[in-house]
């Protein structure tokens, strides 16, 4: 029986410049939460808050731009991307739940989904020994989310049929990424137990 190659995270890589971008779209939850907390009493705060949005996906596309360019694809940063957007996505949703400006079961929704991935993805990690890395239909999901808050934000609930849309397409979205995350964990999983005879 072949051992299960084990998976290499080294720390020190977390100096890469494409993994301190993703760390710098943490680092964009604590203002952005401050300024979304007040949009409510100062309207303007609106702007600056979409203009953070802007920014956290800007920092998206650039980390991955900059780790193929500078050949920085690490395992580290196979989980520092993904876990950046979820820690800005997540502190986005539930502040906007708390303010009342989304409802509870999309809010639960979104955590779940969340909490899903997240656990699947370690139990995924640790019998494969590679991260599984985020997939077209994850970053699609993960930018439907981003698109309906950032509509709540700029008063798309003002216009039924367009908040409609972008939350029961995030919904559907989210369900399906869940669905495509447990069929390519399976199937990692089973191409490993094939070529190792676990």
């Amino acid at each position: 029986m072949k051992s299960i190659p084990s998976m290499k995270i080294y720390y020190k890589e977390i100096f890469k410049a494409s993994n301190l971008i993703s760390v710098s779209r943490m680092l964009l939850v604590f203002p952005t939460a401050y300024f979304l907390s007040q949009i409510n009493e100062i309207e303007s705060y609106r702007i600056i808050v979409i203009l953070f949005f802007l920014g956290a996906y800007l920092t998206d596309l650039l980390d991955g731009f900059v780790a193929r360019k500078l050949n920085q694809i690490t395992e580290l940063g196979k989980i520092i991307d993904p876990l950046a957007d979820k820690v800005y996505v997540m502190m986005i949703v539930f502040q906007l739940f708390w303010m009342e400006e989304i409802p509870a079961f999309y809010f639960w929704i979104i955590i779940l989904r969340d909490v899903i991935i997240f656990v699947g993805g370690i139990f995924v990690s640790k019998f494969i020994g590679k991260v599984l890395p985020s997939n077209l239909l994850g970053k699609i999901t993960v930018a439907s989310i981003a698109v309906f808050l950032l509509g709540v934000v700029g008063g798309a609930a003002k216009i039924e049929w367009l908040y409609n849309y972008l939350l029961y397409q995030s919904i559907f979205l989210s369900f399906a990424s869940v669905i495509g995350y447990g069929v390519r964990a399976y199937e990692n999983i089973k191409w490993v137990k094939e070529h190792n005879n676990v």
